[in-house]
Order: structure tokens, then C-alpha cells, then sequence
């Protein structure tokens, strides 16, 4: 069985866990600034927040923006569904932005255009919610620019991307988005079993992430209503959630950071090796990347339409556990009951209908890549 991505633990990472049980703390210890400290290196962020999901990086993110009832946020039906749910948390509305038919990552001008309409109608959105689907940067450059001018705030969804960098900058380094979300689920680049964090450059905005995956509850002083009333003395100054990281998980992050450059310059051996085996074939190989270079997360392919059901089933009844990123989120029932309904993004829902994730990750060997490849020929070819 060949799974579609897979985590990679060494012993060192298994010493680390076992560091912090034989330890005095299992959580709020040394370990999670640690993995902090990892993350903020390898981003280029100021600030980095550790928390127990992207799903809470991406929740708290539209919090500390101030995403609230009445407010809009938009992002891309081609991703998990958590990139749309943080804005209803929130109790946001929620719109959806077609992705580019050669990129898969949120189209600049299909964004343009719909701002200016929404400009018109005096109902622009407070956040957008941009997707590095794959581990590919989005075009942030021309984020940035339609965020200076139209006054909305990014929050990357760049949780396929840790370690994948833009025009010479890593991503998340802060030079565009106001807050990025990394994912450290165990398919990802790096796992902490289950994780996420929030970085940014902007103090403000990471306090109030800090005090968000905590309850909102602070020890601090200088943050208190009323004086304290002795050492043991909290106050809730917000409302917040329970989106903490454990040590437990951090000091395996922290490990796995450690070898963030040995995964994915894998990751891309693997990819070169997929387009030249797969250049003769009837299908569509992800667009080259003149300004970035993805965290490659994943490896998709667009095969025939007409062949698309038939290939997915060949490759699994191989063993070779194929997925397809992603069902457009508009188009889920919860989604669909909201008023979004098909043809409401023609791009991102003619992906759907061709794309298939092949197996990526560090450990697939040439042998198993081989197997992937051939079985996909025979598949396309009836």
C-alpha cells in the first residue's frame, strides 16, 4: 500500500517525545516556545503562535482581525473546508474567490474584479483568505497590491507551506500577509501529530492570538482590570478558546524543523522525477513557478474528464491510496444551503473534476514511484 503522503519519525523525534514525558511538564513547558522559535526562523516572522490545529490558527487569525457578525470574509472554494468555517465562527458571512486554471491558487484578477463590484455595492470584505493549495505560494504581490487599495486584511491559508518561499522570502516572513497559518497535521511537510501556528509581524495582532488559544486569560499585570490578588491571580480579559499546543507535540515539531530543508528539497527530487515520467502522458502537470518554490505538499495531476472516475478506482484497486484535494467547499451541502450552488466557480470546480494527488513524501522510493507511474499509464490508457 502506497499512501498519498505519509509522516516521517526518526529516532531523534521519538527521544524528543520521550524527553518531556520523563519531564515536568506535558504542556505550557519549555518545548512550546521552542517550536516557536523554530517556526519563527524558518518563516521570517516576528511573531510565531503554537496551536492545537490550523483550524484554531485560522479561527483565532480571523478573531484578533476582528472578523465578527456583519463583516464578510472571502476565500477559494478549492481548499479544506476549515479556510471558509474560521469566518463562520466567527459569525462572519462568507464568499468564494475562483482559483487560476493553471496555478490552482486564488485568481488575482477574478479577485480584482469582484472587489470592484463589491466596491460598488459598498460591501467589501474585511479579511481574504488566500490558499497555498499544494504548498505553491499564491501570487501575494498581487494580493498585497489589491489589499492596499481596497483596505481588506490577508490571513494566508499557507498551511501546505511551511518552508516553501516567494520572490526570494520565506513564506510567512510578513512582507505581504498579515497573518500566515501552518498546518502540522502528520501528512504535511512537518508533523506535531497535530498542530498549527499563526505568525505575523505585527505585536498586537500576536498578543491577541496569544490570549485567544488561551481562554483569553492573562497573568499579566499590566494587562489586568483590577489589581491582583496574589500570585495565584488570573483574569479572563476576552473570550477565548482551549487551542493549545502541548509540549508533547512541540518537542516533536521542534525535532522535525530541524530537517524542514532535507523534506522538501526531497519533495522536489520527487516532483522533477513525476514531470519527466509523466511528460509523455494525457494529463496536466503543475504550472512552473517563475517567482516561488512550493513546499510541494502534494503532487496533483489533471487527467480526462471522461477518465477521471476510472483512473482514481484503477490506482486504488493498485494500492496506491490516491486523494483528490479538493471538493469545492461552495459546494457542500452546509455550503450549498447557504445559496452557492455549481457553476459558481468554474475553475475550481473543473479541478475537481480532473485532479488527482499523487503519493509525496519524503520516504517514497524510487521503486514505489515507478509502480505509481506505470500504474497510471495503464489506467490512462484503458
Amino acid at each position: 500500500m502506497i499512501p498519498y503522503g505519509r509522516q516521517n519519525i526518526t529516532e531523534d523525534d521519538i527521544a524528543a517525545v520521550a524527553d518531556v514525558l520523563r519531564s515536568d511538564f506535558l504542556t505550557q513547558g519549555p518545548a512550546v516556545p521552542q517550536f516557536e522559535e523554530a517556526v519563527r526562523t524558518a518563516s521570517g516572522a516576528t511573531h510565531a503562535v503554537a496551536v492545537s490545529s490550523a483550524t484554531a490558527g485560522l479561527h483565532i487569525g480571523c478573531a484578533a482581525l476582528g472578523v465578527g457578525p456583519g463583516d464578510m470574509v472571502w476565500t477559494v472554494p478549492n481548499t479544506f473546508v476549515a479556510s471558509a468555517n474560521a469566518a463562520i465562527y466567527c459569525g462572519a458571512d462568507i464568499d468564494f474567490v475562483d482559483t487560476d486554471a493553471e496555478t490552482w491558487t486564488i485568481s488575482v484578477p477574478a479577485l480584482e474584479e469582484k472587489l470592484e463590484s463589491a466596491r460598488a455595492k459598498g460591501h467589501l470584505p474585511k479579511v481574504v483568505i488566500p490558499v497555498d493549495l499544494c504548498g505553491r505560494p499564491c501570487d501575494m504581490a498581487g494580493l498585497r497590491r489589491l489589499a492596499d487599495t481596497y483596505g481588506f486584511k490577508i490571513l494566508s491559508d499557507s498551511s501546505h507551506a511551511i518552508g516553501a518561499t516567494y520572490q526570494a522570502g520565506p513564506v510567512g516572513d510578513g512582507r505581504f500577509a498579515d497573518i500566515a497559518v501552518f498546518s502540522f497535521h502528520p501528512v504535511k511537510i512537518v508533523t506535531t501529530g497535530e498542530g498549527g501556528a499563526a505568525v505575523t509581524n505585527d505585536p498586537a495582532l500576536a498578543r491577541r492570538m496569544e490570549l485567544l488559544r488561551s481562554h483569553g486569560i492573562t497573568r499579566d499585570p499590566t494587562e489586568m482590570t483590577e489589581p491582583s490578588h496574589g500570585p495565584w491571580y488570573y483574569q479572563q480579559i476576552t473570550l477565548g478558546w482551549n487551542y493549545r499546543m502541548t509540549d508533547i507535540q512541540a518537542a516533536l515539531g521542534a525535532s522535525q524543523m530541524r530537517r524542514l530543508t532535507e523534506f522538501i528539497d526531497r519533495r522536489h527530487e520527487l516532483a522533477r522525477r513525476y514531470d519527466t515520467l509523466l511528460a509523455d502522458l494525457p494529463l496536466q502537470l503543475p504550472a512552473p513557478e517563475p517567482e516561488s518554490r512550493s513546499a510541494l505538499h502534494l503532487y496533483p495531476v489533471l487527467v480526462p474528464e471522461d477518465q477521471h472516475k476510472a483512473v482514481f478506482r484503477h490506482m486504488r484497486e493498485a494500492e496506491i491510496l490516491v486523494n483528490l484535494h479538493y471538493i469545492p467547499v461552495h459546494l457542500q451541502p452546509f455550503y450549498r444551503q447557504r445559496g452557492f450552488a455549481d457553476g459558481y466557480c468554474p475553475n475550481a470546480e473543473a479541478y475537481y473534476r480532473r485532479a488527482i494527488s499523487l503519493p509525496m513524501f519524503p520516504a517514497l522510493t524510487v521503486d514505489e514511484q515507478d509502480f505509481v507511474v506505470e500504474t497510471l499509464r495503464t489506467a490512462l490508457n484503458g
